[in-house]
C-alpha cells in the first residue's frame, strides 16, 4: 500500500531524495491542486527541450541537470504560487524577473493561470547551455 506524501509548510510535497525520473513523478504527482497539472507540464518541457535531462529530488524539490555538469534548474511549492530557480538566471535573456539573495540566482513564480510556457521553455534551453551548480 502506497503512503501519500506529506504536504509541508507552503503544500510543499515531502518526497525522499533520490535520483532519476521516479522520484520527480512522485513529487509531480502530490503536488496539490492546480500546482500538479503544472509540475507536468514543467517537466514535460524540459524533457522535451533537453532530451536525456538528468533528474533528482533534494531538499523536498526537483532538479534538472546535465549528467556530470551539475543542475541548471529547480522548483518548489509555495501557497500561491510554483518557485523555479535558475542557478544561472543572471546570465538569461531576459533575465527571470524575481532576485535572489545568491548573486546568480533568479526565480519565476508561476501563480494559477499564468505560466508563460514559451517563456519558460526558451530559458530552459538557455540555462541548459551553462554551467551547472554542483549541488
Amino acid at each position: 500500500m502506497s503512503k501519500t506524501p506529506t504536504l509541508l509548510s507552503g503544500g510543499n510535497p515531502q518526497i525522499p531524495k533520490g535520483e532519476g525520473d521516479g522520484p520527480v513523478q512522485a513529487y509531480i504527482a502530490a503536488m496539490p491542486g492546480w500546482k500538479s497539472p503544472i509540475g507536468a507540464l514543467i517537466d514535460a518541457i524540459i524533457a522535451r527541450e533537453i532530451p536525456g535531462v538528468a533528474k533528482a529530488v533534494k531538499w523536498n524539490s526537483p532538479f534538472y541537470g546535465r549528467e556530470g555538469e551539475g543542475w541548471f534548474l529547480s522548483y518548489h511549492c509555495f501557497d500561491k504560487y510554483i518557485k523555479i530557480t535558475f542557478f544561472r538566471g543572471q546570465s538569461l535573456k531576459p533575465i527571470p524577473p524575481v532576485s535572489s539573495k545568491s548573486g546568480d540566482t533568479r526565480y519565476y513564480h508561476i501563480h494559477e493561470d499564468d505560466f508563460d510556457a514559451e517563456q519558460f521553455a526558451d530559458w530552459v534551453r538557455q540555462a541548459s547551455a551553462l554551467p551547472g551548480e554542483k549541488l
